[in-house]
């Protein structure tokens, strides 16, 4: 009990920090930095060995240089997604522009829905909160839920101030049944991964064997709706533009395992055109396979 009332209190404050101007936070991210990865040293281990792995081409010094870029991202991450509890629509549609959406609202014009994915690369919070303000159908988006009540609830509020829906992993199926008959998007993050009893395919991704979650494609060959993949750009700090790029057009005439094969091909070029915008902090190879 008393440890959620700190919680909260913690909230509040940073809800407090949100009203101030992005360019401020900017300034405090960068603060934030130094300590970050010189003396914290946030999960600098897992970062470095997620770097060498996926570049073993790369000399030392490049590594460093993606790994300190990849932290003072971080920091700036942090920050805007603080900016999400109070930031407006203008300044939303502002920072976010997104290309070729005019693919997707064809088929909501005639009532068809579509899947969507992308991975944890540059600010793919503000990039999908943005999303549900230029759709004209409700986005979907698929998540595993926080073990945190408390954070859970507060990223429900912040993910969904403009109109988004967010439908944990295990609830995907069901959801979308229920919304069979008016035009959707379920957005699902091609990079999460599996627990390791229930993995069923790896591939070769980024140097390693990957163990990969099938949920996008158990879903696209269930209801043959075309497959999107967005492509985050950073523009500069705090602008981003997405890239709407066709993934699949008929699912059911794919074979099998393409779809992901091919999902990860396309988050992989993303990646590869500017390695330190991707969430290396993350433990993606959690185990051998």
């Amino acid at each position: 009990m008393i440890k959620k009332g700190f919680l909260h209190i913690g909230l509040f404050f940073l809800y407090l920090l949100s009203l101030l101007p992005l360019a401020v936070l900017h300034f405090f991210a960068r603060l934030l930095y130094y300590p970050l990865y010189h003396i914290i040293g946030y999960r600098r281990k897992v970062v470095r060995e997620n770097v060498q792995k996926s570049f073993p081409e790369k000399s030392f010094e490049e590594i460093i240089r993606i790994e300190k870029s990849f932290y003072k991202y971080l920091a700036d991450l942090i920050f805007e997604i603080i900016k999400l509890n109070t930031i407006s629509e203008s300044e939303l549609r502002k920072r976010v522009k997104f290309n070729g959406l005019s693919q997707i609202e064809a088929y909501f014009s005639k009532g068809e829905s579509v899947l969507a994915c992308t991975g944890h690369y540059g600010n793919w919070e503000l990039c999908m909160l943005a999303l549900g303000l230029n759709l004209s159908a409700t986005e979907y988006v698929i998540y595993k839920p926080l073990a945190s009540e408390v954070f859970e609830k507060w990223f429900q509020k912040l993910r969904t101030r403009f109109g988004n829906e967010f439908v944990p992993m295990r609830q995907t199926l069901r959801k979308v049944i229920a919304t069979k008959d008016q035009p959707t998007m379920f957005c699902f993050a091609a990079d999460q991964t599996p627990v390791k009893e229930e993995t069923q395919y790896t591939l070769q991704w980024l140097n390693q064997p990957t163990a990969v979650l099938l949920g996008l494609e158990k879903i696209a060959l269930q209801t043959n709706r075309p497959i999107f993949y967005f492509d985050v750009i950073k523009v500069k700090r705090g602008y981003y533009e997405v890239d709407c790029l066709l993934l699949c057009e008929e699912p059911k005439a794919t074979e099998g395992h393409e779809i992901t094969d091919l999902l990860y091909e396309f988050l992989n070029k993303t990646i590869q055109r500017e390695p330190p915008f991707w969430l290396w902090s993350h433990r993606r190879w959690k185990f051998v396979v």
